[in-house]
């Protein structure tokens, strides 16, 4: 089989799962991102030389608070906080040429719990918005992410000259993050006309939200890979990597979009 071949299959399978999981019911949501939250966490604690039980349990413990007290406002803005500062201190480690993030035990267990627990647990969370679930949400936001990675991709092979982060990631050009971001603000456009539960102009600030901070997680991922010395996060999926390979630009996004829609709009 062709890498090729490999990559489109195993790319179409994991969108299948993912699409037809946010459609069929919030339960079978719940389950899948449950799935790929533990299995992100395992990779991400490998890349970082990092074992412990307790994160897992820790995380055991927020699906458990997503599913039965989604609804507690003071809890979720005391993590909301602490989730938007591990963004910010991962962000610091992006645009610094600091070499070594974390180094200390209770360094890798704050970036697991903070970074990478917490933010899912705002993937599972941002859905459900006054007691209903609301998949057009999370399904728009996939759709985003393929959009800018597409373009971005496209653009950037075709056209890009200017290195955007030449240290962490070679192949991607300014002018291919500037063109990822147009057509993601497009398929903003196109999304509001047909999900009327949000504005237009909500929908393209949301999408703007995602082009550029998933950008970034992305980012954040490959300079922990590069640290790592790895070119993935795992091999589970034939041709892409790892599932965090996959989930980073998402993940990372998933707290600034709850904070967003949950106490801007």
């Amino acid at each position: 089989m062709s890498s090729f071949l490999e990559r489109s299959l195993s790319g179409l399978v994991y969108a299948t799962l993912f699409i037809g999981a946010v459609l069929y019911s919030q339960e079978s949501y719940l389950i899948l991102t449950s799935l790929f939250a533990f299995f992100c966490l395992r990779e991400f604690q490998r890349l970082i030389h990092f074992n412990s039980v307790f994160t897992y349990l820790l995380l055991l413990g927020f699906i458990a608070y997503a599913v039965y007290l989604p609804d507690n406002p003071i809890l979720n803005q005391i993590l909301l906080v602490l989730t938007l500062g591990s963004s910010v201190q991962l962000m610091v480690y992006l645009f610094t040429k600091k070499r070594k993030y974390p180094l200390k035990s209770f360094q890798k267990f704050d970036v697991s719990v903070r970074y990478l627990i917490f933010s899912f647990g705002f993937l599972f969370l941002i859905p459900f918005i006054n007691g209903g679930y609301e998949y057009q949400i999370i399904l728009s936001l996939i759709l985003f992410i393929w959009a800018n990675d597409s373009f971005a991709y496209l653009i950037g092979k075709n056209f890009g000259r200017i290195k955007l982060f030449k240290s962490v990631s070679p192949k991607k050009t300014v002018e291919g993050f500037i063109g990822g971001v147009i057509f993601t603000i497009i398929t903003g456009i196109v999304v509001s006309y047909y999900f009327n539960n949000l504005s237009m102009t909500h929908w393209i600030v949301l999408s703007v939200i995602t082009s550029v901070l998933g950008t970034i997680g992305d980012l954040i991922e490959s300079k922990f890979k590069r640290q790592a010395k790895k070119k993935d996060s795992g091999k589970i999926m034939p041709g892409h990597g790892g599932l965090l390979d996959r989930l980073d630009s998402l993940l990372f996004v998933a707290p600034f979009v709850y904070l967003y829609i949950h106490y801007i709009i």
